[in-house]
């Protein structure tokens, strides 16, 4: 699933954080970070967060609870 416009970062983290799957988000080069890794997070942060808000992302859940739940932080906030 692609998701846009993420401007509170802290809180998408923390709805992954939630996430009972695999969480991953796919880089334009086609690999895959496990989003669940603190490690990950750093590093994608680091690549894509560049002036507060996150544009786009392609991410891709493993389990259909967390799909919902993302998808819930998109509309919802």
């Amino acid at each position: 699933m692609k998701v846009s416009n993420i401007k509170d970062v802290q809180k998408f983290f923390q709805v992954v954080d939630s996430c009972t799957g695999r969480v991953e988000l796919v880089t334009g080069e086609g690999d895959r970070l496990n989003l669940k890794s603190k490690l990950s997070q750093y590093v994608s942060l680091a690549n894509i967060f560049s002036n507060g808000e996150i544009p786009e992302l392609e991410i891709i859940a493993s389990e259909k609870e967390d799909i919902e739940r993302l998808m819930n932080f998109m509309i919802n906030g």
